[in-house]
Protein backbone atom coordinates (compact mmCIF):
# COMPACT_ATOMS: atom_id res chain seq x y z
CA UNK A 1 0.00 0.00 0.00
CA UNK A 2 1.49 3.31 -1.09
CA UNK A 3 0.37 6.24 1.01
CA UNK A 4 1.41 9.14 -1.15
CA UNK A 5 0.04 12.12 -3.03
CA UNK A 6 1.09 14.70 -5.60
CA UNK A 7 -0.55 18.11 -5.37
CA UNK A 8 -0.46 21.04 -7.77
CA UNK A 9 -2.04 24.30 -6.61
CA UNK A 10 -1.97 27.46 -8.70
CA UNK A 11 -3.55 30.78 -7.82
CA UNK A 12 -2.84 34.39 -8.77
CA UNK A 13 -0.61 34.52 -5.68
CA UNK A 14 1.23 31.17 -5.62
CA UNK A 15 2.22 28.22 -7.78
CA UNK A 16 2.90 25.07 -5.75
CA UNK A 17 4.09 21.56 -6.62
CA UNK A 18 4.15 19.20 -3.65
CA UNK A 19 4.85 15.49 -3.39
CA UNK A 20 4.31 13.55 -0.15
CA UNK A 21 4.89 9.99 1.04
CA UNK A 22 3.67 9.29 4.58
CA UNK A 23 5.98 6.30 5.06
CA UNK A 24 9.27 7.99 4.37
CA UNK A 25 12.58 8.98 5.88
CA UNK A 26 12.62 12.77 5.56
CA UNK A 27 13.88 12.71 1.98
CA UNK A 28 13.12 15.44 -0.54
CA UNK A 29 13.78 19.11 -1.05
CA UNK A 30 11.86 22.13 0.11
CA UNK A 31 12.10 25.42 -1.80
CA UNK A 32 9.65 28.22 -1.05
CA UNK A 33 11.78 31.35 -1.33
CA UNK A 34 11.44 31.84 2.44
CA UNK A 35 14.60 30.43 3.98
CA UNK A 36 13.43 29.87 7.54
CA UNK A 37 10.17 28.33 6.29
CA UNK A 38 12.23 25.86 4.20
CA UNK A 39 14.12 25.00 7.40
CA UNK A 40 10.82 24.40 9.21
CA UNK A 41 9.53 22.17 6.39
CA UNK A 42 12.81 20.24 6.55
CA UNK A 43 12.05 19.64 10.26
CA UNK A 44 8.50 18.51 9.46
CA UNK A 45 9.82 16.02 6.90
CA UNK A 46 12.59 14.68 9.14
CA UNK A 47 10.68 14.42 12.41
CA UNK A 48 7.45 13.37 10.70
CA UNK A 49 9.28 10.62 8.75
CA UNK A 50 7.77 12.03 5.57
CA UNK A 51 9.29 12.12 2.12
CA UNK A 52 8.38 15.65 1.09
CA UNK A 53 9.19 17.67 -2.01
CA UNK A 54 7.90 21.24 -2.08
CA UNK A 55 8.42 23.86 -4.73
CA UNK A 56 6.51 27.07 -4.10
CA UNK A 57 6.73 30.21 -6.18
CA UNK A 58 4.86 33.00 -4.42
CA UNK A 59 4.31 36.73 -4.58
CA UNK A 60 7.07 37.38 -2.07
CA UNK A 61 7.13 41.05 -3.00
CA UNK A 62 3.96 41.36 -0.90
CA UNK A 63 5.49 39.31 1.93
CA UNK A 64 5.57 35.58 2.77
CA UNK A 65 1.96 35.22 3.98
CA UNK A 66 0.48 33.71 0.80
CA UNK A 67 3.49 31.43 0.31
CA UNK A 68 3.29 30.00 3.83
CA UNK A 69 -0.49 29.66 4.00
CA UNK A 70 -0.89 28.17 0.52
CA UNK A 71 1.94 25.71 1.11
CA UNK A 72 0.07 24.66 4.26
CA UNK A 73 -3.11 24.17 2.24
CA UNK A 74 -1.23 22.02 -0.29
CA UNK A 75 0.44 19.94 2.43
CA UNK A 76 -2.91 19.37 4.12
CA UNK A 77 -4.50 18.30 0.82
CA UNK A 78 -1.62 15.86 0.28
CA UNK A 79 -2.02 14.38 3.78
CA UNK A 80 -5.76 13.99 3.19
CA UNK A 81 -5.24 12.24 -0.15
CA UNK A 82 -2.39 10.03 1.07
CA UNK A 83 -4.47 8.78 4.02
CA UNK A 84 -7.22 7.49 1.72
CA UNK A 85 -10.14 6.11 3.74
CA UNK A 86 -8.00 6.15 6.94
CA UNK A 87 -8.17 2.37 7.41
CA UNK A 88 -5.64 0.95 9.81
CA UNK A 89 -4.23 4.21 11.14
CA UNK A 90 -3.55 4.99 14.77
CA UNK A 91 -5.58 8.22 14.31
CA UNK A 92 -4.37 10.06 17.43
CA UNK A 93 -0.95 11.56 18.00
CA UNK A 94 0.69 13.64 20.68
CA UNK A 95 4.19 14.99 21.17
CA UNK A 96 6.06 17.35 23.47
CA UNK A 97 9.27 18.81 22.10
CA UNK A 98 11.81 20.86 24.06
CA UNK A 99 14.24 23.07 22.19
CA UNK A 100 16.61 24.84 24.56
CA UNK A 101 14.46 27.46 26.35
CA UNK A 102 11.28 26.54 24.43
CA UNK A 103 8.84 23.67 24.89
CA UNK A 104 5.88 23.00 22.61
CA UNK A 105 3.25 20.30 22.43
CA UNK A 106 0.98 19.15 19.65
CA UNK A 107 -2.02 16.83 19.68
CA UNK A 108 -3.71 15.53 16.55
CA UNK A 109 -6.91 13.64 15.85
CA UNK A 110 -7.37 12.62 12.23
CA UNK A 111 -11.04 13.15 12.83
CA UNK A 112 -12.42 14.42 9.53
CA UNK A 113 -13.38 17.59 11.42
CA UNK A 114 -11.02 20.51 10.81
CA UNK A 115 -10.24 22.47 13.96
CA UNK A 116 -7.16 24.33 15.15
CA UNK A 117 -6.40 25.53 18.66
CA UNK A 118 -3.13 27.46 18.78
CA UNK A 119 -1.92 28.75 22.13
CA UNK A 120 1.32 30.72 22.07
CA UNK A 121 2.75 34.06 23.00
CA UNK A 122 4.90 34.60 19.93
CA UNK A 123 7.28 37.54 19.85
CA UNK A 124 6.16 40.07 17.20
CA UNK A 125 9.31 39.58 15.13
CA UNK A 126 10.43 38.05 11.87
CA UNK A 127 13.02 35.29 11.59
CA UNK A 128 14.62 36.14 8.29
CA UNK A 129 11.56 36.97 6.20
CA UNK A 130 9.29 34.59 8.15
CA UNK A 131 6.88 36.50 10.41
CA UNK A 132 6.26 34.55 13.61
CA UNK A 133 2.49 35.01 13.33
CA UNK A 134 2.58 32.87 10.17
CA UNK A 135 3.11 29.84 12.42
CA UNK A 136 -0.57 29.76 13.32
CA UNK A 137 -1.62 30.46 9.71
CA UNK A 138 0.39 27.45 8.51
CA UNK A 139 -1.06 25.08 11.11
CA UNK A 140 -4.61 26.28 10.45
CA UNK A 141 -4.17 25.78 6.69
CA UNK A 142 -2.80 22.25 7.10
CA UNK A 143 -5.51 21.23 9.58
CA UNK A 144 -8.31 22.62 7.40
CA UNK A 145 -7.13 20.86 4.23
CA UNK A 146 -6.22 17.59 5.95
CA UNK A 147 -9.41 17.61 8.06
CA UNK A 148 -7.45 17.33 11.31
CA UNK A 149 -8.25 18.40 14.82
CA UNK A 150 -4.99 20.06 15.82
CA UNK A 151 -3.97 21.55 19.14
CA UNK A 152 -0.58 23.27 19.38
CA UNK A 153 0.58 24.84 22.60
CA UNK A 154 3.81 26.66 23.37
CA UNK A 155 4.33 25.99 27.04
CA UNK A 156 7.42 28.15 27.52
CA UNK A 157 10.22 29.96 25.71
CA UNK A 158 11.61 33.37 24.92
CA UNK A 159 13.71 32.83 21.78
CA UNK A 160 11.45 33.20 18.72
CA UNK A 161 13.47 30.77 16.59
CA UNK A 162 13.29 28.08 19.27
CA UNK A 163 9.58 28.62 19.95
CA UNK A 164 8.53 28.36 16.30
CA UNK A 165 10.82 25.43 15.52
CA UNK A 166 9.71 23.49 18.61
CA UNK A 167 6.09 23.98 17.47
CA UNK A 168 6.81 22.59 14.02
CA UNK A 169 8.75 19.64 15.42
CA UNK A 170 5.97 18.82 17.89
CA UNK A 171 3.45 18.95 15.03
CA UNK A 172 5.65 16.63 12.96
CA UNK A 173 6.07 14.08 15.75
CA UNK A 174 2.35 14.08 16.55
CA UNK A 175 1.50 13.67 12.85
CA UNK A 176 3.98 10.81 12.52
CA UNK A 177 2.21 8.99 15.35
CA UNK A 178 -1.32 9.73 14.14
CA UNK A 179 -0.76 8.54 10.55
CA UNK A 180 1.17 5.43 11.60
CA UNK A 181 -0.35 2.07 10.89
CA UNK A 182 -1.83 0.23 13.86
CA UNK A 183 -1.30 -3.55 13.62
CA UNK A 184 -4.40 -4.06 15.78
CA UNK A 185 -6.70 -1.99 13.55
CA UNK A 186 -7.82 -3.32 10.17
CA UNK A 187 -10.64 -0.88 9.53
CA UNK A 188 -11.38 2.77 10.14
CA UNK A 189 -10.64 3.66 13.79
CA UNK A 190 -14.04 5.16 14.56
CA UNK A 191 -17.30 3.89 15.99
CA UNK A 192 -18.96 5.71 13.08
CA UNK A 193 -17.01 3.62 10.56
CA UNK A 194 -15.96 6.79 8.74
CA UNK A 195 -13.43 9.55 9.32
Amino acid sequence: MTRSADISRTTNETDIRLSLALDGTGAGTRSTGVGFFDHLLDAVAKHGALDLDVETKGDLETGPHHTVEDTGLALGAAIDEALGDRSGILRFGHAVVPMDDARASASIDISGRPYTAFEAQLPPVAIGSFDCDLTEEFFRAVANSAKLTLHVSVERGHNAHHIVEASFKAFARALRQAVSLDPNESGVPSTKGLL
